[in-house]
C-alpha cells in the first residue's frame, strides 16, 4: 500500500506515482498486486512452446536417421513430423497467437486437411484424402461458419470474407476432378454447391447490412 503526501489518498494497487498529482508514493506497507499478471503468464506459455519446438526438432532429426538407414518403404518419420508440425501450429497459432477464434478454428482444420492429404501421398496415394477428406473438411468449415453466424448473431455479416474463401477452396476438388485426379463426383462439387448456395443465402436473407460489408471490403 502506498500514500500521496499531497493528496492524502492511499493507493491500493502497485504503482509508483500518483494517478492524481503525478508525484512520487510513499510506501506503507507491502501489497499483493491486484491484478493478475498476463505478461508473466503468456511468457511461460512461449517458453514452452519454443521448448517444445527445440525437443521436436532434436526428436524428428533422431527419427528421420533412423528411418533412412532401415529399409522401410513408408517413410514414417514424415508423418510423425506432420504430427509434431500440428501439435506446435496449435500451439504458435491457437494459443499465442492474437486471432480471432473464428480464424483459429477454420485455419487448424483447413491445416488438418492438408496434413492429411500429405500422409496420403506419402504412405503411396490412394486418392481417399482427396476424394474424400478435402472436401469433407470444406464442407466442416461450412457448418462451422454456419454455426458462428448463428452464435455471433450481431456481427454474422463479418463471416462474408470466410464464405468468399471457401468457395475459392470448394474450386480444388472440382478442378481436380476435371482433370482426373479425383473420382467421386458427388464429393467433387458439393462443397462448391454448398458453398455458393451459402453465400448467396447470406446475401439475399442479410440485405442492405450484407451489401454494406461487402462494399466495405471490396469499395463495389
Amino acid at each position: 500500500m502506498s500514500k500521496c503526501r499531497n493528496c492524502n489518498v492511499e493507493i491500493l494497487d502497485e504503482t509508483e506515482f500518483c494517478p492524481l498529482c503525478h508525484s512520487v508514493l510513499e510506501q506503507t506497507e507491502e501489497l499483493e498486486n491486484m491484478y493478475p499478471d498476463a505478461r508473466q503468464k503468456t511468457q511461460k506459455l512461449k517458453f514452452v512452446t519454443r521448448l517444445y519446438l527445440f525437443c521436436a526438432l532434436v526428436v524428428e532429426f533422431l527419427l528421420v536417421i533412423i528411418d533412412f538407414h532401415g529399409e522401410n518403404q513408408v517413410h514414417w518419420s514424415v508423418l510423425v513430423g506432420l504430427g509434431l508440425l500440428y501439435v506446435y501450429t496449435v500451439l504458435r497459432y491457437a494459443v499465442l497467437g492474437k486471432s480471432g477464434y473464428r480464424a483459429k478454428t477454420i485455419v487448424l482444420v483447413l491445416l488438418a486437411v492438408l496434413i492429411t492429404v500429405a500422409v496420403d501421398f506419402i504412405t503411396g496415394y490412394r486418392g481417399w484424402s482427396v476424394d474424400y477428406v478435402a472436401s469433407g473438411g470444406i464442407l466442416l468449415v461450412d457448418v462451422i461458419i454456419i454455426s458462428l453466424m448463428i452464435w455471433n448473431r450481431r456481427n454474422w455479416q463479418s463471416y462474408l470474407m470466410w464464405q468468399i474463401a471457401m468457395i475459392l477452396f470448394s474450386l480444388i476438388p472440382a478442378i481436380l476432378y476435371l482433370i482426373g485426379l479425383e473420382h467421386n463426383f458427388i464429393m467433387a462439387f458439393l462443397p462448391l454447391i454448398v458453398s455458393v448456395f451459402l453465400f448467396i443465402g447470406t446475401l439475399m436473407i442479410g440485405g442492405r447490412r450484407a451489401g454494406q460489408e461487402l462494399y466495405r471490403r471490396f469499395h463495389i
